[in-house]
């Protein structure tokens, strides 16, 4: 199938219509889904009604979910370089299950059908289900390792915690993302000696080796309910992922997919 039709099927699976929005009245709906979702300070919104104008108004990416009137999904993306060659996802968020896929997938046919050859968006890399969605469903794969890339953040997902986060790239035209955008999530290939680089135990971050054919990044099961209960044990989770991922990254290794709760690393000298 084309990027168009997976986006059409996805769309249909979830009982949605995706489409560009370019009116006030719709980048107010967007506004008001992104705040039910982030519940960011009144001064600090994930993007403006005024923004998205913009960018619709200069070409760019801003697109909604409709489930009838309601809309239960929206991206706003921009331009950026090398020119003519990627997509910056800044936001995307949705309040169903299944809309944030079908997005993703509207956003990637609007992209090829203008000649683009990559979408990249940042994500925090503690949030599992956001890995598995990244990298899995879609066939993303971070690139850069961001400390503190924000700054502090004063929303309701975030606020207390440090604003790390990967640069996921999305190289549209690859076998393996065409296969998960057909519904076929992608699974890397985990070589035999695999090292324990990060595991679990006893829900808090164990670090081990990083000598081996590949290295695992193990995550927490929920980090956002940590981030409430625990807040200790969530701040020694983002610091052992920011020196297990982020200093193997920082070296040169690869990450190249995500299984059984966490990362898949190939180590600069075994690529």
């Amino acid at each position: 199938m084309t990027p168009g039709e997976q986006a059409r099927v996805a769309a249909e699976r979830c009982g949605v219509t995706v489409r560009e929005v370019g009116t006030i009245a719709e980048f107010l709906l967007v506004h008001r889904l992104f705040t039910e979702i982030w519940r960011p300070d009144p001064s600090n919104p994930p993007v403006t009604v005024e923004l998205m104008r913009a960018l619709s108004h200069a070409g760019n990416y801003v697109a909604a979910a409709f489930q009838g009137d309601r809309v239960v999904g929206a991206s706003a993306a921009f331009l950026a370089a090398p020119a003519g060659e990627v997509l910056h996802s800044h936001v995307t968020g949705a309040v169903r299950r299944g809309v944030g896929y079908a997005l993703k997938l509207h956003q990637r046919a609007w992209a090829v059908a203008r000649g683009l050859t990559r979408i990249t968006w940042t994500y925090d890399p503690l949030v599992r289900r956001n890995a598995y969605f990244n990298l899995a469903k879609l066939g993303a794969l971070p690139e850069e390792y961001l400390p503190e890339f924000y700054g502090p953040m004063a929303d309701a997902l975030n606020a207390g915690d440090e604003s790390d986060r990967v640069l996921a790239v999305w190289r549209l035209g690859l076998p393996h993302v065409a296969e998960a955008c057909s519904g076929r999530p992608y699974r890397p290939e985990v070589p035999d000696g695999a090292v324990a680089g990060l595991a679990a135990r006893d829900g808090r971050p164990v670090r081990g080796g990083t000598d081996g054919p590949a290295v695992l990044v193990a995550l927490p099961e929920d980090v956002e309910a940590l981030r409430r209960d625990d807040p200790g044990t969530a701040k020694a989770w983002r610091h052992a992922v920011r020196d297990v991922l982020g200093g193997l990254m920082a070296s040169g290794a690869r990450v190249t997919g995500y299984e059984d709760g966490g990362y898949v690393v190939v180590p600069a000298r075994d690529r």
